[in-house]
């Protein structure tokens, strides 16, 4: 129980600053770039996908998640980057009638993640 508790904790905490970070990011990006588009959220998701990566590449991936994974990339990576506001955001531009900037949402984000990703884990070492 003891252990769980502690698991439970490291993820939490880890989750609580990704949180605020993806906040304060998104906040920053939006009062420089303005809102019309959603450039805090596309910073957010590609620079969590880098460091993902780059973790990936110096820790590998542990076969039983140990306390450093668990913090960083479930917790912080798991509160920083997301998924749902990236998809309400786009829904938004499709909505008001901009399905342009819609595709250009889902193009940027799935082609920079994947990017950064990949440039992360090579920039750390890892190996093909």
């Amino acid at each position: 129980m003891g252990h769980e508790v502690a698991v439970i904790s490291l993820v939490a905490l880890g989750g609580a600053l990704g949180g605020m970070a993806r906040f304060a990011i998104s906040n920053l990006m939006s009062r420089f770039l303005g809102k019309a588009f959603p450039w805090g959220t596309l910073a957010v998701n590609t620079s969590g996908a880098f460091l993902a990566g780059w973790l990936l590449g110096r820790l590998g991936l542990p076969s039983t998640p140990n306390p450093l994974w668990l913090f960083t990339v479930v917790g912080l990576l798991g509160g920083y980057t997301t998924v749902s506001s990236f998809s309400l955001q786009t829904l938004e531009l499709w909505q008001s009638g901009q399905a342009g900037r819609a595709a250009f949402n889902i193009g940027a984000t799935l082609l920079l993640g994947m990017s950064m990703v990949a440039l992360g884990w090579r920039l750390a070492g890892g190996h093909a």
